[in-house]
């Protein structure tokens, strides 16, 4: 394996293990995630010389910045927009999530919309950059999110455990939205997507 591929698989799998750790609640799952930290850590720190912990490579106190996510409207041929509903309050959204570190933009929204809707999305523009946390809580982590338009090829699929329906709703009948983005969020998007206009904070 090359140098460069084997520092990029062990960020992605150092990566892996701190999302699990932060989101998981199984106690054996927590464990193993605690042990790939500790082990890509290790060989990170040998790899670069580099010591990781504290003020390393995933360490925010140096300089502060917001957090990326991405949000992908996608219309079908009768104008219905794609919305996920989320399994943690039964509310529906936009599909989209965190951007992973070895992921574009691009790819994070594809991959957001495989893994929530099933769905096979060809990317079409970017909607628009908007700042989140106006309408998130004073002690969440700032968000900055990339919107894009895209188009979904065939049919949708399985979805991801956290995501509990895909469907494709009309924009005068569309149902009670997740308490994770905001009706006002959600709407602005949709009709900035609709409207062929780009929207920036």
């Amino acid at each position: 394996m090359e140098t460069k591929h084997f520092y990029d698989l062990l960020i992605k799998v150092q990566s892996v293990a701190r999302i699990g750790l932060t989101f998981s609640r199984d106690p054996y799952a927590l464990e193993n995630y605690q042990k790939l930290l500790d082990l890509t850590t290790e060989f990170l720190n040998d790899f670069q010389n580099v010591d990781l912990s504290p003020n390393g490579y995933f360490e925010r106190n140096i300089y502060p910045t917001p957090n990326v996510s991405v949000r992908t409207v996608c219309f079908n041929e009768n104008g219905e927009v794609l919305l996920v509903k989320e399994a943690s309050d039964g509310g529906y959204s936009l599909p989209g999530g965190w951007c992973e570190i070895d992921e574009s933009p691009t790819e994070a929204a594809r991959g957001e919309c495989l893994e929530e809707a099933g769905a096979d999305v060809e990317i079409i523009r970017l909607v628009g950059v908007i700042n989140r946390s106006p309408f998130k809580s004073p002690t969440s982590v700032r968000e900055y999110a990339l919107i894009f338009e895209g188009k979904v090829k065939g049919e949708l699929k399985a979805h991801d455990y956290e995501i509990i329906d895909a469907s494709f709703f009309p924009l005068d009948d569309l149902p009670p939205f997740s308490k994770k983005v905001t009706k006002e969020e959600n709407m602005r998007m949709i009709m900035a997507a609709k409207n062929k206009k780009v929207i920036f904070d």
